[in-house]
């Protein structure tokens, strides 16, 4: 057993609904977005599939920016 720990961490590996709630999408719209390519692949420990925070944020990083919506006219989710 592993001693506790005095500090607290985010976790690395989100699952698919903690990925796509972190990001702050649905999980179908993440599974579009894994699917398209727009962010990372899942990772396999034994049974568990999850995907590096790290990945996912940078992906989240690296989507285009709205640009000179108008978001009060304009549909944007």
């Amino acid at each position: 057993m592993v001693a506790p720990d005095p500090y607290s961490y985010p976790p690395r590996g989100l699952s698919r609904e903690g990925a796509a709630r972190y990001i702050g999408v649905g999980a179908t719209k993440f599974d579009r977005l894994v699917t398209d390519g727009r962010t990372s692949k899942p990772k396999r420990i034994d049974e568990r599939v999850l995907w590096d925070g790290l990945l996912v944020d940078s992906a989240f990083t690296d989507l285009p920016d709205a640009g000179s919506v108008n978001f009060s006219k304009a549909p944007y989710t």
